[in-house]
């Protein structure tokens, strides 16, 4: 065999070997979502969910990790340097906070469907077993005897809607009267047993300490926490009024970019529409929009009347500046 022959074979071997060594070579894309809190068993079973359809849809592994905390505390890591491809959040500001700072585009409300907000819950209420304080609307909450637990609306998205909800009952009870809304807030601030950072906390406080006598969180959570710690043990409370909490979504362009995960956080977001998804969430105590999972769940939903917060308080940059930056209401109320 002539030297050439060889030489061409040799070529043609080592072309082969690399073209079937690159898949087992080619590193798996990974995609960092960043949400709230209490979301981490939500994403543990919606993430491997997802990992499965983008391999059926794109013939791609994919892997998919996360970040979380207090909503507020996320968006600040992420400010300081967390290479998050997308965020789930339980608040408006939190993402606004990345728009502003161009980390996310201006208009990502306009990106995907219900204001970026593909799914969304209320504030409701989880007390122990038997309500042995007869707990059933924002007034019940004021009573001398009534301990309270839930986060600090400075670090925590669900403790804002939870004071918002409050201050909404007020609003509509008192007709508006100023001192009457404040005098009610004061007294309802007042019976907070402790203030832990996040909604996780504040589930170990309520349910591992036996601090409070209701934990006040998005309605998903009190239902998971009474799903895991014993339906024998805790009711869930939905009053007949409180607020609709949007949760929204967004891709963190500027870390998608830079990670060449573009087309993943898109699709990553695009994927919690899904009837699959949608079903998971609503499994999850979430409420959705997808009709076809609305009906199959319509009896894991009590009515209840949803405000939105917009309507009452105006924007979310006037309620945050008026209630919960430094010498807000919140801390004026709560002064002794």
């Amino acid at each position: 065999m002539t030297l050439p022959v060889l030489f061409r074979r040799s070529v043609l071997a080592i072309a082969l070997g690399a073209s079937l060594a690159s898949p087992a070579m080619a590193q798996e894309r990974e995609l960092l979502n960043s949400s709230y809190d209490i979301a981490r068993e939500l994403f543990s079973a919606i993430n491997p969910e997802f990992e499965a359809w983008w391999q059926q849809e794109h013939g791609e592994e994919v892997d998919v990790n996360q970040s979380h905390g207090g909503s507020s505390a996320q968006a600040r890591a992420i400010l300081q340097g967390l290479r998050a491809d997308v965020v789930t959040f339980n608040q408006v500001t939190d993402v606004q906070v990345l728009a502003d700072a161009g980390l996310v585009a201006e208009d990502w409300q306009q990106a995907f469907d219900n204001n970026a907000s593909p799914y969304y819950s209320t504030t409701a209420f989880l007390v122990r077993k038997g309500n042995p304080k007869g707990i059933e609307s924002w007034d019940d909450l004021i009573k001398e005897d009534v301990g309270l637990v839930f986060p600090n609306p400075k670090t925590s998205g669900n403790a804002r809607y939870t004071y918002l909800a409050a201050w909404g009952f007020a609003d509509r009870e008192f007709d508006g009267d100023e001192e009457q809304i404040q005098d009610f807030m004061r007294t309802l601030l007042a019976n907070v047993a402790v203030f832990d950072t996040g909604g996780r906390g504040a589930t170990t406080s309520f349910i591992e300490r036996g601090i409070g006598d209701v934990l006040i969180s998005f309605e998903s959570e009190v239902n998971n926490i009474r799903r895991e710690y014993g339906s024998d043990d805790y009711e869930v409370i939905v009053p007949p009024m409180s607020v609709l909490a949007e949760f929204p979504v967004a891709v963190v362009s500027q870390n998608a970019e830079r990670n060449g995960n573009t087309d993943l956080a898109e699709g990553y977001l695009e994927y919690l529409y899904t009837e699959e998804a949608q079903r998971t969430l609503a499994g999850f105590n979430y409420r959705v929009h997808n009709d076809t999972v609305l009906e199959e769940f319509a009896d894991d939903f009590p009515q209840t009347e949803l405000f939105n917060v917009e309507d009452v308080f105006g924007s979310w940059d006037e309620i945050m500046q008026t209630h919960f930056e430094g010498g807000g209401m919140l801390d004026q109320l709560q002064r002794r």
